[in-house]
């Protein structure tokens, strides 16, 4: 049973910045992604990448101020959020799976984690 454990939310004010972290432990490699969901919002991707790292997709409102990566051979995975605005609130979560598809819908990962809180104060 895969599991996907995320670390590092927070809160930060407007500007500020905060680094997630997801590790899995899967044996395989994974494309993984993370989304966020804000209250009573549908949860939407926020960026992915792929299996090798040498790929990564955003969601338009967080280009150019969060950056995700991935640790060499590894499932760990990170979002370095910067440039922090309240819109940005919202429980992060991490997804993971083998196949690669369509990187912004949730239906294509199998595995999640349970989420972190961020929170943006102004």
């Amino acid at each position: 049973h895969v599991q996907l454990v995320e670390s590092g939310g927070g809160s930060a004010q407007v500007g500020g910045s905060l680094r997630l972290s997801c590790s899995a432990s899967a044996d395989a490699l994974m494309y993984m992604a993370w989304f966020r969901q804000a209250p009573r919002q549908k949860r939407e991707a926020v960026a992915a990448i792929t299996t090798g790292g040498s790929s990564t997709m955003y969601h338009d409102s967080v280009k150019g101020r969060f950056t995700i990566s991935r640790e060499s051979g590894k499932n760990t995975v990170h979002l370095q959020m910067n440039s922090l605005m309240p819109e940005d609130s919202g429980v992060y979560y991490c997804a993971g799976d083998r196949s690669y598809g369509a990187w912004y819908m949730e239906s294509q990962y199998k595995y999640w984690g349970r989420g972190t809180q961020v929170t943006v104060s102004s």
